[in-house]
């Protein structure tokens, strides 16, 4: 994929893209510094940061038609994920913004709606309605927890906004349907009755009679209507199919028009014999998928403080930071930081449970999750194992981790045009039992779209063989970069040398990733290669072309001194590989290294003044 214009979505006309192009240097800095030649251009951006158009339109009439003069609108899929960000902001608001905050919850009106799937599919929004002040504190919880709509709910949503179909829910209603928008399960919270079991046998209601008038005249409407060319009666096929594709249990393609065939016994790729689809949990995004695994294990295990273990994403860490007692933070994920964990366990100190990413972003570095696995063993704390970058496909780390989350809206997915993420349950953890009831019980919520999980199931199907590509581009870039004089550092697991960790969970078969990190000697250098780079740059990773972005001043640029402490360089470069042939992406990689080499002397294009404290919540 060539450059693109600055702005414009990536991938191009798309209306979902989850990327934007920012194709200098000095466009990401404007782009940080909230500058109008950048933003004023900017078609859409990563879901979390950017509110999309689609999400912002809705926001603005919902807010003109029930809120007061002057308020702005967030949006999220129910009831109870409004409430937690309405906590979140009046806890940290004055009194008086904070009595100005409210929420109206959305529902179809029955009376306009003839469609049994349309119903089905259960097109809620809950808005909180807040003074613009307050805001940015919302859009703070936003961007951490995950749990705004989706810009294809809100596109579906609008139109049906528009056409008055969706109404405030009664106060009644809300209080009689407070129990569905938390979807239980059963009380001994078998597996295989999951809350969200998808077995043709459970799928309840008109998804059932696939033959009948009254299930066509449901089709005629969604595409009429709306013009879908997503089958949505197809849901909770795809819905499965994503599932057991996580458990390792699915390695195939399957044809959703027929029936998904039973699923296969203690034969899950993962190295947990008992796991089955069950034990997978999905979510609208990867950092919603952290969140809730993070609040299950505060329902099960009591308000524990945790511990980061490496650097990690930036939300990541605002999470555990932000919701709950907070938590012990080895940013370096060394082994002095092991050594000195193990001191404060011996000592009685006690933690919830250790989170760590494998490995981590953007150094690629990996954790000895052998050692942290006998530590948690003695001294009674989880593991929390984000695998987004590695990928089941090349490491397993379940067997080691009591839960493995992940971004599918990286490698999972590919095509950087729908979000989503997934919690995986290890059923021979000591604390499955407890989470697996915190889960039914208090936690979990069946909010991610259909449209998505149709989407998400369609992009993920070659995800196998994609990985296998992704892995040797990305050693035949490094293979270029390794040695080059300009280059003061590549990060990439191969070459880390914290590789025997990653060698220790790497599959037969597996490789070592599609992701890398490169540091010049002088910033001229990483300014003027960046530049040069005929690629897509924005932000985002795991993309089907490859893709990359100066992410340190993306992801840290107030808190640039903070992140240079864990060994985290300002001017790193990271580059998620993709599939293009093999040959263009090293001509690509060459001609931008010779621009580089006579670059010494260009302009710097960032102040070091701005290196200042970390303030930025991001």
């Amino acid at each position: 994929m060539p450059s693109i214009s600055l702005g414009e979505s990536i991938p191009p006309d798309t209306s979902h893209a989850l990327s934007v192009s920012l194709p200098t240097w000095q466009s990401n800095i404007g782009y940080e510094e909230g500058q109008e030649w950048v933003v004023g251009r900017m078609t859409t951006g990563y879901p979390r940061f950017f509110i999309h158009k689609n999400i912002d339109g809705l926001a603005r009439d919902i807010a003109a038609a029930h809120g007061q003069a002057g308020c702005q609108a967030m949006l999220f899929p129910t009831p109870v994920a409004a409430r937690r960000c309405l906590d979140f902001v009046r806890q940290r608001t004055p009194a008086d913004l904070a009595a100005r905050l409210d929420t109206v919850h959305l529902v179809l009106d029955a009376s306009k709606v003839l469609s049994p799937l349309l119903k089905q599919l259960s097109p809620t929004i809950s808005a909180v309605l807040l003074p613009q002040q307050a805001f940015v504190i919302a859009k703070q919880y936003w961007q951490h927890t995950g749990d705004g709509v989706s810009s294809r709910k809100a596109e579906f949503c609008h139109s049906l906004f528009k056409d008055q179909r969706l109404i405030p829910a009664p106060s009644s209603q809300l209080a009689h349907n407070a129990q569905k928008w938390l979807l239980r399960g059963p009380k001994r919270y078998q597996r295989l009755a999951s809350i969200d079991a998808t077995s043709s046998s459970t799928i309840p209601g008109p998804l059932q009679s696939r033959n009948t008038d009254d299930f066509q005249e449901s089709s005629r409407f969604l595409e009429e209507r709306f013009g879908r060319n997503l089958d949505l009666t197809l849901v909770e096929r795809a819905r499965s199919a994503i599932r057991r594709r996580i458990a390792g249990l699915l390695t195939h393609e399957v044809d959703l028009r027929h029936e998904l065939p039973p699923q296969p016994v203690m034969s899950s790729s993962r190295g947990v014999q008992s796991l089955d689809e069950g034990d997978v949990y999905l979510f609208p995004s990867g950092m919603n998928a952290i969140f809730n695994a993070h609040r299950a294990l505060l329902a099960a295990r009591g308000q524990i403080e945790s511990v980061s273990f490496g650097f990690p994403y930036v939300d990541s860490l605002k999470i555990l930071q932000k919701f709950g007692p907070g938590c012990k933070f080895y940013g370096n994920g060394s082994l002095a930081e092991l050594d000195d964990l193990e001191r404060l366990l011996r000592s009685g100190q006690r933690y919830l449970a250790l989170f760590c990413e494998f490995p981590g972003n953007p150094l690629l570095a990996c954790p000895d999750l052998e050692r942290i696995r006998k530590l948690a063993d003695q001294y009674d704390f989880a593991i929390v194992v984000d695998e987004t970058i590695g990928t089941f496909a090349n490491i397993n780390v379940l067997p080691l981790a009591d839960i493995v989350v992940s971004s599918l809206t990286k490698i999972f997915s590919g095509d950087s045009n729908v979000m989503g993420g997934s919690t995986v349950l290890n059923p021979e953890s000591r604390y499955y039992g407890a989470l697996k009831k915190a889960m039914h019980d208090e936690v979990y919520e069946d909010t991610y779209w259909g449209e998505d999980i149709v989407v998400m199931e369609r992009n993920s199907r070659d995800f196998l063989v994609r990985v296998d590509r992704m892995n040797a581009n990305a050693e035949a870039i490094c293979e270029i970069l390794r040695d080059h004089h300009l280059v003061k550092s590549l990060f990439y697991p191969k070459l880390n040398p914290s590789r025997n960790h990653y060698d220790a969970r790497r599959l037969p078969k597996g490789g070592y990733g599609g992701l890398l990190s490169i540091v010049f000697k002088h910033r001229e250098q990483a300014q003027a290669f960046y530049d040069a780079m005929d690629i897509a740059k924005g932000p985002s990773l795991g993309t089907n072309f490859t893709l990359c972005s100066p992410y340190v001043l993306l992801a840290h640029y107030q808190e640039l001194s903070w992140a240079a402490q864990y060994g985290v360089d300002a001017d790193l470069i990271r580059v998620s590989v993709g599939l293009e042939e093999t040959e263009t992406l090293q001509s690509t990689f060459s001609d931008a290294l010779r621009v580089a080499e006579v670059a010494v002397g260009w302009p710097r294009g960032i102040d070091e003044s701005l290196d200042g404290p970390h303030k930025r919540s991001k």
